[in-house]
């Protein structure tokens, strides 16, 4: 036999012995997908029980239809104003001359490190009716303030700590596109404006599009900051519904909840199918930078203005209350403890480590079979993404009142529903990882012997060890902020440091709030990190 039939043969014999153990990885990867998608099969049977004149009742009802009108108003404001506000800031950091660009890059991207919720009690305490404002302005004759609460204030709170989706995607789409673009159409006679408004626009929008997805499914499945503003929206209902032994009300509001989320994912996906050839540009070439003249120092100053209401203002306000109730203050009997950390961490890595070792087999068989089932086991994974943490939270419940007891409120059952609700994260980078590595190597690994789980352990998995641990470092930072999934289903007597936020916040005790909020703030600024670290990559 030559040497070309023997390398054939080898060939031959370590494509048979891939597809077996492709076949057996893809089924690991459908198996993975099926137990993750179990929760909205949960649900669904949950509302199967309910009787259909009963259903009719709660869905027609005009505290529900307050309801679906509330949800779908804020998340159409928030959206609107993030991008109103992300795309200018976008704009200036990415193709002007703004003094200190670096710095206002980072600045801006910062309030998403703040939990919303958090941002949303310290505009109260600051702005609200005997918040700090109205006591300094007290001796001045200002009795009133304009009322904070309500549609209007949660859209403020909400715009300022989720418009930074918006500015990522944004920048990143203009670091994309092809600067000569613009340079030819400036030289055919368009002006700036015009320039924009046909060139970057629409090679930009599916960029908008992104992140305004991003904005509207995380204001859909808000809890904390809608509850705290006093507007009545699905995820502060379904939990009122819940806690007031509704179940049918919060069973069916989850499935109404879980239809505006698939005409919010079905609606950025026609736009950004339909902007795709917009958006493919030839690469990027350096642009040159708009010069702004003295209204760089005006663009400069809005920048800051939004920095300070997203970011010095509620860490001014933590502050405050630290200082005021001083390190060892305890009031009310709501004594903070260094265990609600420790708790936090615990679930959080356990959680982290479960999704990592899920994330590996998804993401591996997605790239290197690309086969159809594969693909949709790693898109299915996504679904618990999109999901709002107050119905995976109440899907949980039941299924473990109904079926597995011993299960509910426990901590293994909160730990599945932080993988579910942030295994994508993981599942994203651990693609990322390995469509970097090279598959000559892993088939030089198979011709000097290794078996296909040796040649994974000795090349691929060193290669996407660094993705590995990025998923692994989002999912921990993100469990740590996830509230209403760890109210619902933490096992009793179980506190960490959200759940211990909203109990003294719920109590009025903001000064026992300062040192967990600040705690969180500190490391959801490592996720932000990280986050910062893949922009120019």
């Amino acid at each position: 036999m030559s040497t070309r039939e023997e390398l054939a043969a080898l060939r031959e014999r370590l494509r048979r012995e891939a597809d077996g153990d492709g076949l057996g990885l893809t089924l690991l990867s459908a198996a993975i997908a099926a137990v993750l998608l179990s929760p909205v099969a949960w649900l669904f049977l949950r509302v199967t029980d309910i009787p259909t004149a009963e259903a009719l009742s709660l869905l027609t009802a005009p505290s529900t239809t307050r309801v679906l009108t509330n949800s779908v108003a804020l998340v159409a404001t928030v959206t609107t104003a993030t991008i109103l506000l992300g795309v200018p800031l976008a704009l200036l950091t990415a193709r002007t001359d703004l003094p200190f660009r670096r710095f206002f890059t980072v600045v801006l991207a910062l309030p998403l490190v703040v939990p919303s919720y958090i941002g949303a009690f310290a505009f109260v305490s600051a702005f609200g009716p005997r918040g700090v404002l109205a006591d300094a302005l007290a001796p001045l004759g200002v009795e009133r303030l304009p009322e904070i609460y309500g549609l209007p204030g949660a859209t403020l709170v909400l715009t300022l700590y989720v418009y930074p989706y918006v500015f990522l995607t944004t920048r990143a789409a203009l670091f994309s596109l092809d600067a000569s673009l613009v340079e030819a159409a400036r030289t055919l006679g368009k002006g700036r404006v015009g320039a924009f408004r046909e060139v970057t626009l629409p090679r930009i929008v599916p960029g908008i599009a992104a992140g305004a997805l991003l904005v509207a499914l995380y204001t859909l499945s808000d809890f904390g900051t809608p509850t705290i503003m006093q507007v009545d929206v699905f995820t502060s209902y379904i939990y009122v519904a819940y806690n007031g032994f509704a179940a049918d009300q919060a069973a069916l509001l989850s499935m109404q909840l879980l239809g505006v989320t698939t005409v919010i994912l079905a609606l950025e996906s026609r736009i950004g199918q339909d902007d795709a050839s917009a958006y493919a540009s030839g690469g990027g070439g350096s642009a040159t930078r708009i010069q702004l003249g003295s209204w760089r120092w005006v663009a400069a100053l809005c920048c800051l203005v939004v920095a300070g209401l997203a970011l010095v203002l509620p860490v001014g306000i933590l502050l405050m209350w630290l200082f005021r109730g001083g390190l060892g203050y305890s009031g009310g009997g709501f004594e903070f403890e260094l265990l609600f950390a420790l708790n936090s961490i615990g679930v959080s890595a356990a959680a982290a480590l479960v999704s990592v070792l899920l994330a590996v087999p998804v993401g591996y068989v997605a790239v290197r079979r690309a086969s159809i089932p594969a693909r949709l086991a790693e898109r299915a994974t996504y679904v618990g993404y999109a999901m709002p943490g107050v119905v995976l939270g109440l899907a949980l419940v039941y299924f473990g009142v109904r079926f597995v007891p011993t299960l509910y409120q426990t901590l293994p059952l909160l730990v599945f529903a932080y993988v579910v609700r942030f295994l994508p994260q993981a599942v994203g980078t651990t693609t990322s990882s390995v469509l970097q590595v090279d598959t000559h190597l892993l088939e030089a690994a198979r011709a000097l012997g290794q078996s296909p789980g040796g040649a994974f352990r000795r090349v691929t998995l060193p290669l996407i060890w660094p993705g590995v641990l990025a998923g692994a470092a989002l999912v921990f930072l993100t469990t740590m902020k996830e509230l209403p999934a760890t109210l619902l289903l933490r096992p009793t007597g179980f506190e960490t440091l959200v759940s211990y936020i909203w109990r003294v916040q719920g109590a009025a005790y903001y000064g026992q709030a300062a040192i967990p909020a600040l705690t969180l703030i500190v490391v959801s600024a490592c996720s932000m990190a990280v986050i910062l670290a893949q922009e120019r990559r």
